[in-house]
């Protein structure tokens, strides 16, 4: 997508509704799933203040509309966010609220994120047994997931499985299978704690870059609608994690993975089945990225 121009942009601004006494109405867009509404309100209630209304705006995603091929066929990473996009770009909304780890790497020209809310819990869940056994049947469509889990046990039967988190968890029941793997703060966010037998640690199963974290993106010069929900530091290790994904440029469909504990940036990059995984730990992302380079063929 291009940039808008200045006038684009202030254009957009000056199209923003206003509400009977005034008050500005912010439209902020998101994918209409429960969880991503859930979401959607949290972030809102950050952008709440004097002489602002608040819309949410539904929106359709690649993503949404086809929940039964891998996403290898629809589309790379951004597949749940690209009509959230070009609804920004458009002035259709004025914020966008994704889930980090669903954004593409690096920034698309002429939006930027204006906000990281503060980070939730950042570990994969696994749904329906306690623990990782021999022959266990595990269903999961991510290949960070997929990689990372037969390198721990060979013998697992990982299967295909996509949907949101409750089509999830119940496909589970209804295929036979031992358990599926979800991220933990989509089931904290809808209450669904107690469908978590495991949280694994990031030594285990490394999180996707920026999992456990909200993004609020605005069109560029417009940061200041949403600055109040910022934490710096959850943007410190996210714009860390992102920046060493770009770097190797595997993206979701790869076997790559990056998380910063606060102290030290973690990546890894892995073969799909599981028979290597290569991490690498360090302050610097380009550094950490030009190792795993190595191992990518």
């Amino acid at each position: 997508a291009s940039a808008p121009s200045p006038s684009t942009a202030g254009a957009a601004a000056a199209r923003r509704v206003r509400e009977p006494g005034g008050a500005v109405l912010i439209r902020v867009g998101s994918r209409g799933s429960r969880l991503a509404l859930t979401q959607a309100e949290q972030a809102v209630e950050r952008l709440r203040q004097p002489g602002t209304e608040i819309a949410l705006v539904p929106i359709t995603t690649a993503g949404d509309r086809d929940r039964t091929k891998p996403f290898g066929e629809i589309g790379a990473r951004g597949v749940f966010v690209k009509e959230l996009e070009e609804a920004l770009l458009d002035g259709r909304i004025d914020v966008a609220v994704h889930s980090s780890k669903d954004m593409t790497s690096t920034d698309t020209v002429g939006l930027v994120v204006g906000a990281y809310p503060p980070r939730e819990d950042p570990r994969d869940a696994l749904c329906g047994a306690g623990a990782i056994r021999p022959g266990m049947r595990i269903g999961t469509a991510s290949v960070r997931r997929r990689a990372q889990l037969l390198a721990l046990e060979p013998t697992l039967s990982i299967e295909p499985l996509r949907g949101n988190v409750d089509t999830r968890l119940r496909k589970r029941g209804e295929r036979g299978l031992d358990a599926v793997v979800l991220a933990a703060c989509g089931l904290d966010r809808l209450g669904l704690e107690r469908e978590i037998g495991l949280r694994f640690e990031p030594e285990q199963l490394l999180p996707e870059a920026g999992q456990g974290a909200l993004a609020l993106q605005v069109r560029a010069g417009e940061e200041a609608l949403v600055a109040a929900a910022d934490d710096a530091e959850t943007r410190r290790r996210v714009e860390a994690e992102r920046r060493c994904v770009a770097l190797v440029g595997g993206g979701c469909l790869a076997p790559v993975a990056a998380f910063h504990d606060g102290a030290t940036l973690h990546a890894l990059v892995a073969d799909e089945d599981g028979a290597w995984v290569e991490r690498r730990s360090g302050d610097d992302p380009e550094a950490l990225a030009a190792e795993l380079l190595r191992f990518v063929g």
